[in-house]
């Protein structure tokens, strides 16, 4: 059985792009939920840093993962981001999961 993998992505908005940021990853939402190895893509936002939103991903394995990366949604996405947000993402596969 392959191993589900996780991304959880935090975005910082720079000033003035918070609503940009929100809306790009509205954005990704019902594509990448229609992905085949997708499992779960749920977004966050912080009520302590209302410029800092949270993506959860769960997909069916690391493939599905590199898939969603070369989708023309992420693709686009990403180019985006660049300018809106600061990014720091992991994948990561589960040790104990309940």
């Amino acid at each position: 059985m392959p191993v589900q993998a996780k991304t959880v992505a935090i975005f910082t908005a720079r000033p003035g792009k918070s609503d940009e940021v929100r809306n790009l990853l509205l954005g990704m939402l019902r594509p990448s939920r229609k992905e085949a190895g997708n499992l779960r893509w749920d977004l966050w936002r912080d009520p302590a840093a209302e410029t800092r939103f949270v993506v959860d991903e769960l997909y069916v394995d690391a493939a599905a993962v590199m898939i969603h990366r070369e989708t023309p949604h992420y693709k686009t996405y990403a180019e985006a981001m660049q300018s809106a947000a600061d990014r720091v993402a992991v994948t990561v596969e589960p040790v104990e999961v309940g």
